[in-house]
């Protein structure tokens, strides 16, 4: 399995997801569930063809993130439909998770066999998956809160939409979390420390520490449901200086042991 060949299977999986939310509109939801968790397996057929081929997890470079991330989106949507049934987020997960897969499309990168002794740690490959599965989740809820601040002329109370984001983002800071703790024990193996306060680790504790202000801030009896949603917006957006954006900070150039998944 070569990454030539992830076009196709990008395409089957993005007709079958664009099925799934079509048929969440139209309420056919067996159609839905079917067509969408397909999709899923396709996707995750060249994933686990990719891991065959390179000998090593697809989670090295950006690309092979982004394709974790395009995969966790459909199915972080399925679970919110499943749970709140709501007939357009499968429509979103869809069409973000097409971003993604576009600039892997558009933007490949070198996928070789090679890992550097850093990343052969066993604890490497599922605190990557794990935090990807976080950001799947924070994603989404970062479209219902767009979604929410939208509409908010026509939802009331605005409150009472607020519940299934602190679920979503409930999931979404457990998962990091453990993301977090498995990154950790990686360090301690690879490079003799938990922690170092190298700049990624910096941006990963701010992304925490910012979704944990949402969560306490929701707690308060004198909370402002807005301001809730701003507060996560702004999460998502540093969560996004976390995962890449700090391949482009100054700070990190020479001096970040995780800028290694920059292409050369």
């Amino acid at each position: 399995m070569t990454w030539e060949q992830f076009i196709y299977f990008a395409i089957a999986a993005v007709l079958l997801w664009a099925l799934g939310a079509w048929a969440a509109w139209r309420e056919k939801a067996a159609v839905a569930y079917t067509s969408t968790i397909i999709g899923l397996a396709v996707f995750f057929c060249f994933i686990l063809m990719m891991w065959i081929s390179l000998e090593r997890p697809p989670l090295r470079t950006m690309g092979e993130t982004r394709l974790w991330y395009s995969f966790f989106l459909p199915l972080a949507g399925i679970i919110v439909y499943s749970r709140w049934k709501y007939k357009w987020i499968l429509s979103f997960s869809t069409v973000l998770a097409l971003v993604f897969i576009c600039v892997n499309l558009f933007k490949p990168e070198i996928h070789s066999k090679t890992l550097m002794p850093a990343l052969q740690s066993p604890w490497f490959a599922p605190h990557v998956i794990v935090y990807m599965f976080a950001y799947a989740i924070f994603g989404v809820a970062t479209l219902m809160a767009l979604w929410v601040l939208i509409k908010k002329q026509t939802i009331s109370p605005l409150s009472s939409f607020l519940y299934p984001l602190d679920d979503l983002v409930y999931v979404g800071l457990a998962f990091m979390t453990i993301g977090m703790l498995f990154g950790a024990l990686w360090a301690k193996e690879a490079w003799g420390h938990y922690w170092s306060w190298d700049p990624k680790e910096t941006w990963a504790a701010i992304t925490w520490f910012a979704y944990l202000i949402y969560v306490h801030y929701r707690q308060l009896p004198t909370h402002k449901p807005k301001l809730a949603l701003w507060v996560l917006l702004i999460s998502f957006v540093l969560l996004q200086v976390c995962w890449w954006g700090i391949n482009y900070l100054p700070s990190a150039q020479g001096s970040s042991v995780h800028v290694y998944s920059m292409p050369s």
